[in-house]
C-alpha cells in the first residue's frame, strides 16, 4: 500500500464512493472534501477527512463504514436525495432521452422486510452478520437498523438455526422475512440434509416460534403461512422469492404504476409479475394476464387471486420472458402491458413491445442503467416517455427503483 496523500474529491459516484479529481474511488468520503488516502489498486483507503463537507453528518449505524450493506449514511437528506435522482437522471440522459426525472419518493420506512445474513464459523463459534463492501470478511451484527423491528433477532435467529448445520463451518446464507404471521426463513448453502437435521430444524422453528422455515426453497416446516399483503390482499411467496425491499415501496410503486394507466383498460399484461404483488393491484381495475418464468412464484400468485372476491379475471402463464418474450401480435390483445423486470432488464421483451401497437407501457425498474437502454428502444418505436419517477426503498445505498410511463400516440395505434 502507497504513502498517505491528500486528494480533492469532485464527486459521488453511483455506489456511492467520492471520486477524486484523477477518477480514483474514495469510499466514505464526500464531495468538497480534502481527505488523506493511501491507494490500493485502482480503489483507496480514506485514512482521515482534512476538510469536511457541510453535507457530512454522523451515521446511525454502529456498522457503517466496515459492513458493506449501506454506502452513504454520512450525507445529510438534500444532498442524498439528489444524487440518488442524479443516477436516474444520469442514466436517461447517456441514452440519449432528454427528460428529467419526477422527484424522488422517499419508501425507507418502517424499513427493509428482508434481510439475508451469512452465516461462518469463527474461532469455533457460529457468527451472523453481513460481508464487508468488495470483501468475503464477515461483519458480526446484534441486529441491522434499516429493518423492521420484526427482523433485529434475525442474526440470533440465523446463528440458532446454523447449529444442526455444523455451525457455519460450511459457509450458510440465510434470508430472513418479516411477515404478517411472523419470520420466514430460508437457508442456502448447505445442501442436503438427514432426518436427525431436518427434525433438529423442525425443533428448532418451534422454539424460535418461526413461521416458515426452508431449506434451499424448500419447505422444512411450516406452522403458520408466511402471508404478505398486497393491494389489501394476503399472498405467500414462495421461500427466498423475490420481494420489494419494503411495505412502503411496494406500495409506491403499486400506486405509480396504477396511476400511470390512462382511460379504463379493459385487459392488461403484468409481465415478469413475480408472486403478483402488482397483478393483485391492478385486477381491481381490468382483467389482467400475469406472465412470469418461475413455477413457484406464479403458482403463489395464482393461489391469492383464486382466494380473493373482490378482483376481475387473473390469467396465468409459465413463460421465460428473456428466451421467449411476448411477441408484438400478443401484445396487441392488451391495453396496457405492465413489466417489473430483474436487474438485467428486458432487452428482447422491450423490442418486441416497440413493434406493437399497446397503447401504454408501464416499466417498473430496479436499474436505471437497463431502464434507460430498454426505454431507448421503446422510443425508437414510437413511444413517447411521458415521465419517469425514482422510488428510494434501497435507502443508503447505490440502487434505487423507478417507474416509466410510455404511451403511443393514438394514431399510431393498431389492433
Amino acid at each position: 500500500m502507497s504513502e498517505a496523500e491528500t486528494v480533492t474529491i469532485r464527486h459521488l459516484g453511483a455506489r456511492g464512493d467520492g471520486i477524486a479529481e484523477d477518477g480514483t474511488p474514495v469510499p466514505g468520503a464526500l464531495p468538497g472534501e480534502r481527505v488523506a488516502i493511501r491507494r490500493a489498486g485502482p480503489r483507496a483507503e480514506l485514512v482521515a477527512v482534512e476538510e469536511p463537507s457541510p453535507d457530512r453528518i454522523a451515521p446511525f449505524c454502529p456498522y457503517f463504514g466496515r459492513c458493506g450493506g449501506c454506502a452513504v449514511q454520512h450525507l445529510a437528506p438534500a444532498p442524498y436525495a439528489a444524487w440518488k435522482r442524479g443516477l436516474v437522471a444520469g442514466a436517461l440522459s447517456q441514452s440519449g432521452l432528454g427528460l428529467e426525472p419526477e422527484p424522488m419518493r422517499d419508501a425507507g420506512a418502517p424499513g427493509r422486510r428482508r434481510i439475508t445474513l451469512h452465516v461462518r464459523a469463527v474461532e469455533g463459534r457460529a457468527e451472523a452478520g453481513l460481508m464487508e463492501a468488495r470483501s468475503h470478511a464477515l461483519v458480526a451484527i446484534d441486529h441491522c437498523p434499516i429493518t423492521v423491528p420484526a427482523l433485529h433477532r434475525a442474526p440470533e435467529v440465523a446463528r440458532r438455526l446454523s447449529a444442526p448445520l455444523g455451525h457455519g463451518r460450511k459457509p450458510l446464507d440465510v434470508a430472513v422475512t418479516a411477515t404478517l404471521a411472523g419470520l420466514d426463513v430460508d437457508i442456502r448453502g448447505h445442501g442436503p440434509v438427514s432426518e436427525g437435521v431436518r427434525a433438529a430444524l423442525v425443533r428448532l422453528a418451534e422454539d424460535l416460534d418461526l413461521a416458515r422455515l426452508a431449506l434451499h426453497g424448500d419447505t422444512v416446516v411450516e406452522r403458520r403461512p408466511p402471508a404478505i399483503l398486497a393491494a389489501g390482499l394476503p399472498r405467500v411467496p414462495p421461500p427466498g422469492s423475490f420481494l420489494q425491499a419494503t411495505e412502503t415501496g411496494e406500495a409506491i410503486l403499486s400506486d405509480l404504476v396504477l396511476d400511470a394507466l390512462e382511460g379504463r383498460p379493459k385487459r392488461v399484461a403484468d409481465l415478469f409479475a413475480g408472486s403478483g404483488p402488482f397483478t393483485l393491484a391492478l385486477a381491481r381495475r381490468a382483467e389482467v394476464h400475469a406472465v412470469e418464468g418461475e413455477a413457484a412464484a406464479l403458482a403463489s400468485l395464482d393461489r391469492a387471486a383464486r382466494a380473493a372476491t373482490c378482483l376481475r379475471r387473473v390469467s396465468v402463464e409459465r413463460r421465460d420472458l428473456f428466451r421467449r418474450p411476448l411477441l408484438a401480435h400478443e401484445a396487441d390483445a392488451f391495453d396496457a402491458v405492465v413489466l417489473d423486470p430483474p436487474r438485467a432488464g428486458a432487452q428482447a421483451q422491450a423490442a418486441q413491445l416497440a413493434r406493437s401497437g399497446v397503447a401504454q407501457v408501464i416499466m417498473v425498474s430496479c436499474d436505471p442503467g437497463t431502464f434507460a437502454r430498454d426505454a431507448a428502444t421503446l422510443v425508437a418505436g414510437g413511444y413517447a416517455l411521458e415521465r419517469v419517477t425514482p422510488v428510494d426503498q434501497f435507502a443508503y445505498s447505490g440502487h434505487v427503483e423507478l417507474v416509466g410511463v410510455f404511451r403511443r400516440p393514438a394514431k399510431r395505434r393498431r389492433r
